[in-house]
């Protein structure tokens, strides 16, 4: 009997292994969790910093790796996702499971035994709704960016019920920033790789909507909604009115490339800028409000 090529793990490099933990999404997904764990302003632990770090490195990293598990099928037939290890055969299957599994179980462990018990419970909740509704979701919703965006606005909340152990308003606007922000960035991704989701039958709404008008408007309303929420950490007076200046800015930018992308004449080159913008809008606006915190409350 001949074994399961799947299953058999192929002679696969650390590198292979490294890039199924797809590490800059890992790394924005840990640094918007400490971002919003010093916003907090805990009294300073660096074991509790390396442990929330660690934990929430981990629970990203194993749910890309099965979230590429799940997705192995589909990522074969796209041109951006065809030479993935598992698509080329690099990484067996069986292989990523494990590792995504193991992962997943040691960002938990971590997280419960040493930091605490609803902490642990936000990862969790991560990985389930990344998992178990965003991915599947992809297949058969026009709403899969959408939800897509919940799971991805959570780990702020689990750098904040490290610090708190509840979550209070700001950690609900970190949220809420992270959650606006996701949609016109992978709307302008979306957009530019169309025709790959198209080809795998994806529902996304790039895809449905052929033209883009409804796209681009759609990533305008959430830019707009994203300023809003952005300024609400200075009108409520978690923040002073020098972080509001920077977030009204960033916000105005990101409003403006929103804007451009409204315009059928250059729409896939507009989305590129917005997707650009999109990059340099977090970590000027984020960086901002958790500094203005140290430093100002």
């Amino acid at each position: 009997m001949t074994a399961n090529p799947a299953l058999v793990a192929p002679s696969a490099k650390f590198s292979d292994y490294f890039e199924l933990t797809k590490p800059r999404l890992s790394l924005l997904s840990m640094l918007t969790a400490l971002a919003a764990y010093a916003a907090a302003r805990p009294e300073f632990s660096t074991a509790k910093l390396i442990f929330v770090a660690l934990g929430t490195s981990l629970a990203a990293g194993g749910v890309a790796v099965l979230n590429q598990w799940l997705e192995s099928d589909t990522d074969s037939q796209m041109k951006r996702t065809a030479d993935r290890p598992i698509p080329t055969g690099k990484v067996a299957t069986g292989s990523a499971f494990v590792l995504g599994g193991l992962m997943c179980v040691g960002a938990l462990f971590i997280l419960f035994s040493r930091v605490n018990y609803l902490c642990a419970g936000v990862a969790l909740l991560t990985m389930i709704a990344y998992l178990g509704w965003y991915t599947p979701a992809k297949r058969w919703s026009r709403w899969s960016t959408e939800i897509g965006a919940i799971a991805g606005a959570l780990p702020p909340l689990i750098g904040w019920t490290a610090a708190e152990g509840r979550v209070s308003e700001l950690g609900w606007i970190f949220f809420g920033i992270l959650f606006f922000w996701q949609i016109p960035h992978f709307m302008a991704i979306a957009w530019t790789h169309r025709r790959d989701y198209s080809a795998v039958h994806f529902p996304m709404l790039p895809v449905r909507n052929e033209k883009g008008g409804f796209v681009a408007a759609w990533s305008l309303a959430n830019t707009l909604g994203l300023l809003v929420v952005s300024l609400l950490p200075w009108a409520l007076g978690f923040a002073t009115a020098w972080s509001g200046a920077v977030a009204l800015a960033g916000g105005a930018g990101f409003v403006a490339c929103a804007v451009l992308f409204l315009r059928a004449e250059g729409r896939d080159v507009a989305a590129r800028r917005l997707f650009h913008c999109s990059i340099a809008y977090l970590p000027l606006v984020l960086g901002a409000l958790v500094a203005d915190r140290i430093v100002n409350f």
